[in-house]
């Protein structure tokens, strides 16, 4: 049986996110941004979570930690490079390591760039992903902790997955990110037609996620570097494609 996911809001506009595994009855949390509404989403399914694994030490992502440890037993997983700053964590894992769940295998990818020591989960046998604060719907974290070369980086190793792969990120942010990607590439008729979804989903309070690869490779100015028309737009057309991410990067900041 294939994964089941629960998405909900935590906070104000954090997700939490459930995994479960059918065949094995295993279920994964997915970050800890706040304890109440995770434990509300595992009575709702009466799914049993068996680990829990971060993305990144931010408060909210692990602020729920400690409650959910005791509350539940599950080990906690988090990046080695952030290990002193993630409550309750048990086990660290970095790039290329692996971990099993069920009959899956999630590949810990690096992807540093909003913090230091960030990783995305990737789920190869279901197409699935995690990328937390590194890729959102229609943007990309905030450079906190690295110079944009290493945020470019990161997600050029996640524009290199399948197409297909269905990709949960850490917040609701995407119409706003619509907004900044209408301003430099105004000419995208794929993205218009996003923009309009996006604000139809937000005015009936409706979640804008997951997005998949294919879509933010059509939508994402923060994917689309060597595109002519952002290039145009930027007064960058000989730029390399690192400087382009940056001067989109800079430009977001200040949207």
């Amino acid at each position: 049986m294939p994964l089941s996911i629960e998405q909900f809001i935590c906070r104000s506009d954090n997700y939490g996110v459930l995994v479960h595994d059918p065949d094995s009855e295993q279920t994964l949390i997915i970050d800890a941004p706040e304890e109440k509404p995770i434990v509300a989403a595992i009575e709702r399914t009466g799914w049993k979570p068996t680990m829990l694994l971060i993305t990144h030490h931010h408060a909210d992502h692990v602020a729920g930690n400690l409650g959910l440890k005791q509350r539940y037993g599950m080990p906690i997983y988090g990046p080695a490079a952030e290990r002193d700053n993630v409550p309750g964590i048990d086990e660290t894992y970095d790039d290329g390591h692996t971990l099993s769940f069920g009959a899956y295998t999630i590949h810990v990818v690096s992807t540093p760039g909003h913090t230091a020591g960030h990783v995305s989960l990737f789920f190869p046998e279901a197409k699935l992903a995690f990328t937390g604060d590194t890729l959102f719907a229609m943007g990309c974290g905030r450079l906190l902790e690295c110079q944009p070369p290493v945020m470019f980086e990161s997600l050029k190793k996640i524009a290199e997955w399948p197409r297909d792969t269905v990709v949960y990120c850490g917040h609701e942010y995407t119409e706003a990110n619509a907004r900044f990607a209408l301003s430099v590439d105004p000419e995208n008729e794929v993205l218009q037609r996003r923009a309009k979804e996006v604000e139809r989903l937000r005015a009936s309070r409706e979640m804008t996620l997951p997005t998949t690869i294919g879509d933010e490779l059509d939508t994402n100015p923060f994917l689309r570097w060597a595109d002519p028309s952002i290039r145009k737009v930027l007064g960058m057309e000989e730029a390399t494609d690192s400087g382009v991410f940056a001067e989109l990067r800079r430009r977001k900041d200040e949207f």
